[in-house]
């Protein structure tokens, strides 16, 4: 299997994670929100088939976001000098994996992946959370890999 980056030439093959509207993203809207600059898309491939896919977006975790308890926690890992009012993030916005290829641990092999590319290429945007957009149904598989719930967002400090 191999990671691709979505692009304008890539041909998308048909793609069902049992979700629709995960399914439709892909097919209809990665490459709009490509060429609006709003996500980059990437697809897990085996030969020409889509296993998986996410898409990477700018985010923020800001004061008016969370609890008192909680941003005293966030902001305790920066210099008291450089405290603000939002941190910056990089965000999952889309995260599916092929229905043929549930119960394979590809979900949470894609996590660690994504965790560690973004720690280990410095090509990315600068960050120092990673955020998820989740459905509710998929909350606990993102609790499972030690992100954490925020209010309204999901949370990971993956810097160590």
């Amino acid at each position: 299997m191999r990671l691709v980056r979505l692009t304008p030439d890539i041909k998308l093959n048909e793609f069902d994670c049992g979700d629709e509207d995960l399914n439709n993203f892909l097919i209809e809207d990665a490459k709009g929100f490509l060429d609006k600059r709003i996500a980059n898309s990437f697809l897990l491939m085996d030969k020409d088939r889509i296993v998986a896919y996410f898409c990477l977006l700018n985010d923020k975790i800001s004061r008016l976001e969370t609890t008192n308890s909680q941003w005293k926690k966030i902001k305790s890992a920066f210099p008291d000098r450089k405290k603000f009012g939002s941190y910056p993030a990089i965000k999952i916005g889309r995260f599916a994996v092929s229905a043929q290829y549930k119960g394979q641990n590809i979900g949470t092999d894609l996590m660690n992946l994504i965790k560690t590319m973004l720690n280990d290429n410095p090509n990315y945007s600068a960050f120092r959370y990673l955020t998820v957009d989740a459905y509710h149904s998929a909350i606990e598989f993102y609790k499972k890999i030690n992100l954490r719930f925020y209010q309204r967002k999901l949370l990971a400090n993956i810097l160590v």
